[in-house]
């Protein structure tokens, strides 16, 4: 099984530790991907620099601390994803209370999809930056449009070599960096019921996909080997959270489908 998550834009800046090292990165040994890492951390520092640099990042001028911290991510000190990445979905998932055997699966299972890095392993160790997906660098298309190509031969890989189910927790730019092979891929909507309609909701849908996660990292391996046996653990997890789930298979080339149902609020 494959878990993909989006990064968080607020993130934890690491206090002391050695700086990132390219090399140690999930899908190092592809040159491809660990050359796009290094140049872009070349370009994020040029633009970071540059007296427009709010704009061109599309931030405020509450964020000119992170802006200016792009400039030295090279020598900044870095710690795994899971304790720089904060936010709901973060939150939710909880990884210092993981068990020690989901800890394990999330190491292997889980990879974080961001506009500066393409895709890590939670536990890759990375420093603070900012960099939203939708963001223009000079001389490139859209972030996402920039990645996938690049990602595209290495995860297509790793997911032939994992063989399982890909819980697809991404959405937006985060998502077109990658598309998972459809037959076996699971997208996780999340829905609230309102006078018995079902609504989109942003933070309460973060903060789902990050118990989804959790659910699954805790489940063994076994109850998470077939798209069916996501569903029910799934499932069997809204029990203590309230909702109901609906599984979409796949069809052709669509993705299927992970409807998380939340109750009236």
């Amino acid at each position: 099984m494959l878990i993909l998550l989006p990064p968080s834009e607020g993130k934890t800046a690491p206090r002391s530790g050695a700086p990132l090292d390219l090399d140690s990165l999930a899908l190092a040994d592809d040159a491809a991907v660990t050359g796009a890492r290094a140049d872009l951390l070349t370009r994020l520092a040029a633009v970071s620099a540059a007296p427009d640099a709010l704009t061109a990042l599309g931030v405020g001028a509450s964020l000119a601390g992170e802006v200016e911290a792009n400039t030295r991510l090279a020598s900044a000190p870095a710690a795994p994803g899971h304790r720089v990445f904060t936010g709901v979905l973060f939150d939710a998932l909880d990884h210092a209370a993981l068990s020690s055997a989901a800890k394990r699966r999330a190491r292997a299972s889980v990879l974080v999809f961001s506009a500066l890095f393409g895709a890590t392993a939670l536990a890759d160790r990375i420093p603070a930056f900012r960099l939203p997906v939708g963001a223009k660098l000079p001389g490139l298309p859209g972030l996402a449009a920039h990645w996938r190509p690049v990602l595209t031969p290495a995860l297509d890989a790793l997911a032939a070599r994992d063989g399982g189910p890909v819980v697809d927790c991404r959405s937006g730019g985060y998502a077109a960096q990658w598309r998972a092979p459809a037959e076996r891929t699971l997208a996780v909507d999340v829905f609230q019921l309102r006078d018995g309609e079902r609504t989109v909701v942003s933070h309460f849908a973060k903060h789902t996909r990050g118990l989804v996660a959790r659910a699954l990292l805790e489940a063994g391996a076994r109850e998470t080997s077939t798209l069916d046996r996501v569903a029910d653990v799934v499932a069997r997890a809204g029990d203590g959270h309230g909702w109901e789930v609906e599984l979409a298979r796949p069809s052709g080339a669509k993705p299927g489908a992970l409807r998380v149902i939340l109750p009236e609020g």
